[in-house]
């Protein structure tokens, strides 16, 4: 058996990492049998590389998804990519501009065929990098939402919903996107508050007066003055008696001179503003649905980049801002601005380029969602899906029960196609799973297809079923289907999550996955969310080449704690590198003592692997404490796993593997590894065998957190002859009869307190590292029994010359108490005075040092203001330690004898 000397994890990942694809021992088989647990990746962008959110998804589906192949599963995580209509056509225009080239310049074909070529050459960024960091997917069965086969299953969908006239084509208000130049659903919209203003301007009512006591106009309050241009009337509530005298009136539109009427509408709201409003059908939704109300007609006076229309008179040409400012000045100029107030606004912005969304009326393709939606809601209510966090749930039936219509057309060239062609002789709308060859209506072969394509939220909504051959009755699709298990972030919850549960129910008549998982955003150190602009971007790839992959991993999950975001630390990272080196070196130990033990003749059985390890009755008590804290250490992490709490699975593993393993057993362990030629072989082989069955339980129960230093180190300890092709398709540590043992558990904890305690008081009375000194002990009789059994491993452990068993612990000795027992070192020192004053005289200084920087920082109210709460509260648990410190340093200084 054999190891490396140091832990290097950038020596083996990459081999283990390509070694898991081109085994293929991740491949799932749909006639396996047995229990399934399937899950299909949530496809990130093909557009993308790996970012810290991603790792955290990943590393979650993965421990997830190695923990059910372990347990034998029949298990199939399966992987895939998205198209990325809007950000795919930025990023090859971009790369086509940088070539001098306008990519509509192309021509459409010509454009998709560039974009093709790249999704070639730079499209799976983030597949190699998930390969590279241990993704255990079944990659013979990638999808990518344009391939043929989603292709043809978006197109069943579409039609299927056009004949049950859930989708439909009709002129209605959307988002648009000047920039993208494309529409938007209300998803695809981010909203911010800003800092805005709230003009008042005065509409003068026609065949008024202009001056005079009988003048008359009506004041209308707006955030966009700019789009006043195509008002169409000014609406008052029909209940507010302050414009009883108005009713069937009409005003002059100001700068157009335009006549529009007063109509009388709810919306309207007398307690804002002036109570009145101007009425914009073409540039505002709620003005829209006024509009249709009251049949106006709606005037577009900004278009689709932004500027403004020639129905904008003199404006006409301008951006929609610089329209804004001068129109306000107009206004100003001929005194029909009446005031001007701060007023915050929410502005919704793309969340694709940040650029302000602009509310246009545009001939769309919709789904009709309200029907889809009562069947997504249901399944929650009853359980079939379950959320966790659960308060997910009620976020998602907000939104739910005031779901509005799908805007589902995209102005754009890379996508799916809608499959709608439009007769250009009748101007009939032909929908079809094919091209067809003439109109419907009156047989015309002069067809044109729909230029827009579809919102990739729709072919990725159908992404559980499509990617599992649907259509088609597959035995993909009849094992995997419904997946057991979907892990996302937040943020796309109704994007995706709610949209695949409209449209597996609607077209398998199941729930697309019975869980979902929604995890935590990670911030940085500061709990700050990242960002390019602030700097504080982590790229986990580096991250991965300084620390190495599974200690990244196990960050991750460690602080994986659902409902709550992530701290990402560095220095987390770093301790668990070092918890993964640990092993490492418990490897080399172990390794070594069975080498040492071939060589007399001592060989574990290997059918003593692979299983829990049982011991004996009469085993030493160290050896029934290992497997009985391995049975409970498997029991809590299985239940942590069921439960998604990877933060306590992580933590319960790394405090058995550190704490209980290494730093406790293994130096037990070394009481009974005798060699020599007087050696009680049949005790060494005994120790030796819990030793190794324990370790290889334990890597096994490790396995899908840190993959790569487990699949190296499990090989090696089987000398490259292991019964299983991968340790990932072993058995997952089951918790036996040994989880029982409560008694090996309480006497190993009161030995394990016992030393402690006379550790404690080593370093407290200055006993030299290496001095072994007597210790008294006083206590009851079933703990004397069992001290006195365990004699060797308190000596070993505690650097005890003596146990002395006393009534009372002899006067002058400096003593511990706890409830079990009462311990003294017994120890006398000679004291170098003059050497001892100067060390605490130096430690006083030091400690009055670091009190007053502590004081200074805690009596600054506008430090205490702006830091974080985790921050000020180190600094008082800082400053308390610090001041005890000084306390024990002055008291023992005073203690000295005198000069």
């Amino acid at each position: 058996m054999q190891i490396d000397k140091v832990y290097e994890p950038q020596r083996f990942e990459p081999h283990w990492a390509q070694w898991w694809i081109d085994s293929g021992i991740f491949r799932a088989s749909a006639r396996a049998g047995g229990r399934v647990f399937s899950l299909a990746i949530p496809p990130p962008n093909v557009t993308g590389s790996l970012h810290i959110g991603h790792m955290l998804e990943h590393s979650e589906i993965d421990v997830t998804i190695r923990w059910h192949r372990m347990l034998g599963d029949n298990t199939l995580w399966l992987p895939g990519t998205d198209h990325a209509g809007i950000a795919t056509q930025m990023v090859v225009a971009r790369k086509l501009a940088e070539e001098g080239i306008h990519y509509r310049d192309l021509g459409r074909e010509e454009f998709e065929k560039r974009v093709w070529e790249w999704k070639a050459q730079y499209g799976d960024t983030i597949k190699r990098q998930m390969i590279r960091l241990g993704a255990s997917c079944d990659w013979s069965r990638e999808r990518f939402t344009l391939d043929a086969g989603l292709s043809r299953a978006v197109r069943e969908v579409f039609v299927r919903l056009y004949e049950k006239g859930l989708i439909y084509r009709g002129e209605y208000m959307v988002n648009w996107c000047p920039r993208c130049n494309t529409a938007l659903s209300d998803l695809e919209v981010t909203h911010a508050d800003v800092p805005g203003h709230l003009w008042h301007i005065r509409y003068p009512v026609t065949g008024a007066p202009s001056e005079g006591p009988a003048a008359q106009s009506v004041v209308v309050a707006t955030t966009r003055p700019e789009t006043m241009l195509g008002d169409t009337a000014v609406a008052v509530n029909p209940k507010d008696e302050r414009y009883f005298g108005l009713h069937g009136k009409t005003v002059m539109l100001p700068l157009m001179e335009r006549e529009i009427p007063i109509i009388l509408d709810e919306l309207a709201d007398p307690a804002f503003g002036s109570g009145a409003v101007k009425v914009t059908p073409a540039h505002d939704p709620n003005d829209f649905e006024a509009g249709r109300r009251h049949n106006l007609p709606k005037i577009k006076v900004i278009n689709e980049t932004g500027a403004m229309t020639a129905e904008a008179g003199p404006y006409a040409g301008l951006d929609r801002f610089e329209a804004r400012r001068r129109v306000v000045a107009d206004l100003t100029e001929r005194g029909l601005l009446v005031k001007t107030e701060d007023y915050p606004l929410s502005l919704g912005k793309c969340s694709r380029c940040g650029t302000a969304v602009e509310p246009l009326v545009s001939t769309q393709w919709f789904v009709r969602t309200k029907p889809l939606a009562e069947k997504a809601i249901e399944v929650v209510e009853n359980g079939r899906i379950t959320f966790v966090p659960p308060n997910w749930s009620k976020t998602y039936f907000e939104w739910m029960y005031n779901i509005r219509d799908w805007c589902i057309s995209r102005q754009l060239w890379w996508g799916h196609r809608i499959p709608a062609w439009h007769c250009q002789e009748c101007r009939e709308i032909v929908v079809a799973r094919e091209t067809p060859a003439a109109c419907t209506r009156c047989g015309s072969a002069r067809l044109e297809q729909e230029t827009d394509v579809l919102d990739t939220w729709f072919s990725s909504g159908l992404w559980p079923f499509s990617t599992l051959g649907w259509p088609d009755q597959t035995e993909d699709l009849a094992t995997f289907y419904p997946t057991s298990l979907m892990i996302h972030g937040f943020d796309i919850l109704f994007f995706w999550g709610a949209r695949m549960i409209m449209l597996g129910m609607e077209f398998m008549g199941d729930v697309p996955y019975r869980q979902c998982y929604i995890h935590a955003l990670v911030r940085d150190a500061n709990r700050e969310k990242m960002s390019k602009t602030k700097g504080n971007v982590i790229d986990p790839i580096e991250i991965v080449k300084q620390y190495g992959t599974d200690a990244v991993r196990f960050t991750l999950a460690s602080m994986a704690s659902p409902g709550t975001d992530i701290a990402f630390n560095v220095a987390r990272t770093e301790g668990y590198r070092a918890f993964a080196n640990k092993i490492w070196n418990a490897a080399r130990f172990l390794f070594m003592n069975v080498d040492r033990a071939a060589e007399i003749g001592i060989v574990v059985d290997p059918s003593a692997l692979g299983a829990m390890p049982t011991v004996a009755a009469d085993a030493p008590l160290e050896e029934r404490w290992i497997v009985a804290e391995l049975n409970s250490t498997a029991a809590k992490v299985n239940q942590s796993l069921e439960n998604y709490r990877y933060d306590d699975a992580a933590n319960t593993i790394y405090q058995f593997f550190w704490g209980s393993f290494c730093d406790w057993y293994l130096e037990i362990v070394k009481l009974r590894l005798d060699f020599s030629e007087t050696a009680d072989k049949a005790a060494t082989k005994a120790a030796l065998t819990t030793l190794v069955s324990v370790f290889e339980a334990a890597l096994r129960l490790l396995s899908p957190f840190m993959p790569f230093l487990t699949e190296e180190i499990w090989h090696a300890l089987y000398d490259e002859n292991p019964p299983a092709k991968s340790i990932a398709l072993t058995r997952y540590p089951q918790a036996g009869q040994a989880a029982a043992d409560e008694t090996s558990l309480a006497q190993m904890s009161q030995l394990q307190s016992l030393i402690v305690e006379v550790r404690a008081l080593r370093k407290e009375i200055g006993v030299e590292e290496k001095a072994i000194t007597p210790i008294e002990v006083r206590t009851n009789a079933a703990l004397q029994a069992v001290v006195k059994s365990n004699r060797a491993i308190v000596e070993r452990l505690a650097r005890v010359s003596e146990l002395r068993f006393a009534n009372q612990i002899t006067a002058g000795l400096a003593k511990h108490s706890t409830p079990d027992f009462d311990v003294a070192v017994v120890y006398e020192r000679t004291i170098d005075v003059p050497a001892e004053r100067e060390r605490l005289t130096r430690d006083i200084a030091k400690y009055e040092k670091g009190l007053a920087a502590a004081e200074r920082q805690l009596g600054n109210e506008s430090f205490l203001a702006k830091a974080p709460a985790h921050v000020v509260e180190g600094l008082k648990k800082q400053e308390a330690e610090t001041r005890l410190l000084l306390e024990k340093a002055r008291a023992a200084l005073d203690a000295l004898p005198k000069a």
